[in-house]
């Protein structure tokens, strides 16, 4: 078998809305927003200078079922850029840019293949090799059934491909769509299994490979660290998978030491350069910022401002420098001694599970009137939440109340 090369992208969520941006600098606002498209940008572009065999889009590429022109002819124009390079891209889409979604339609180039929504065989040919790619993109945004029982099973004489969006069953971290076990995969005798929907990078299984890249540009403090994409290189028997990095910036937490610091210039100064290296080393990034190795002096010169007036203060110094590293919150390690109620009452409200949020919150949502104005109570929620609980917390604590 010839060698063969493509890239295995996934959840571009173009024209995300992005959530709870409004504490960062409104100077920074746009460069956020414009992150998803910046990071398929950076994708189409190692594309052309690459120039893999193929390139695989394995759903939610738009972030809504009504996609908006300006992601469409967007990607529009990505696909151009490969088709003038010879390179053809196979596309399924997710629950998120489903088929029975209402948009105004753009014609992709020929170069382009897309999925129904009956799972099919599509077949290229690669220096006289036949690769068989199975997929299918979704119909409407919740698919329950699984789908991989629809997959034909591979005869073994050609390279085949699966292309899936969805998720193993029994997930409880994410919404459950097109639910498959592992084994189901591996008993198709596939030789590589393109998977989307986790935004978590990570392989369930090796020989064969079963991926997901995860998403290409973190939208949120939930989706930390480097976000990209996969270069496959598939041999005989063999698959070199290497991680490409494609996001404009990067969620991330920044420790920073306080060891010594009794003025406030001092505690400016160890951050900005702190926070110049991270980005040196990381690349652009909106970061949590804890202050670690607090003492007495450095507890008394902190409690002197609120947290709000440093966190200001840190934002405006670090845009002065031009460069793109946020301080999106900001936490204060604070004495052992004065953690110890704190840490026990925030590790109760850690160990709460969904369940048990909505007990506690059960007399709010049942509110006649207000229930309608509250958020769902998932993830982020509660995550949102208790971060909130940690600063109302920690304000008691370091100011005896």
């Amino acid at each position: 078998m010839t060698e063969i090369r493509f890239l295995h992208i996934a959840d571009l969520h173009l024209d995300s809305p992005f959530k709870g941006i409004s504490s960062i600098p409104q100077s920074k606002w746009k460069d956020i927003r414009e992150s998803t498209f910046k990071a398929f940008t950076n994708i189409m572009e190692y594309a052309v200078e690459k120039k893999p065999d193929f390139v695989l889009i394995v759903g939610d590429i738009y972030d809504g079922e009504n996609r908006s022109l300006r992601a469409q002819h967007l990607f529009q124009k990505g696909m151009e850029m490969l088709q003038s390079e010879g390179i053809p891209v196979l596309i399924c889409y997710g629950n998120h840019d489903h088929l029975s979604g209402n948009w105004v339609r753009f014609q992709l180039p020929d170069n382009v293949q897309v999925f129904g929504e009956e799972v099919e065989t599509k077949t290229l040919e690669i220096r006289g090799d036949k690769i068989h790619i199975s997929g299918f993109s979704y119909k409407e945004r919740h698919v329950l059934e699984g789908m991989h029982s629809h997959y034909p099973t591979s005869n073994g004489q050609h390279i085949h491909i699966g292309m899936l969006h969805g998720s193993v069953e029994g997930n409880v971290e994410h919404d459950v769509y097109a639910p498959f076990r592992k084994n189901d995969l591996i008993a198709k005798g596939y030789d590589y299994w393109a998977l989307g929907h986790i935004h978590k990078r990570q392989t369930l299984h090796n020989d064969p490979p079963i991926v997901y890249p995860g998403n290409t540009q973190s939208r949120h403090r939930n989706e930390k660290g480097l976000k990209g994409f996969y270069d496959v290189t598939l041999t005989n028997n063999n698959a070199t998978l290497q991680f490409i990095h494609s996001s404009a910036f990067i969620y991330d937490v920044v420790e920073v030491s306080c060891e010594g610091i009794v003025h406030a210039n001092e505690l400016i100064n160890c951050v900005e350069q702190s926070l110049n290296l991270y980005r040196e080393a990381n690349g652009n990034a909106i970061v949590e910022l804890i202050l670690t190795d607090i003492t007495g002096e450095t507890s008394e010169l902190i409690q002197g401002s609120s947290k709000e007036e440093w966190l200001t203060l840190i934002q405006e110094s670090l845009e002065m420098d031009h460069t793109f590293i946020i301080v999106k919150e900001l936490h204060v390690n604070l004495p052992k001694k004065e953690r110890k109620e704190l840490n026990m009452l925030l590790e109760i409200m850690r160990d709460w599970n969904p369940s048990d949020w909505k007990y506690v919150l059960k007399d709010l949502y049942q509110h006649p009137k207000g229930s309608r104005y509250l958020p769902t109570i998932d993830e982020l929620f509660t995550d949102e939440t208790m971060q909130e609980a940690e600063q109302i917390l920690s304000k008691v604590v370091t100011r005896g109340e």
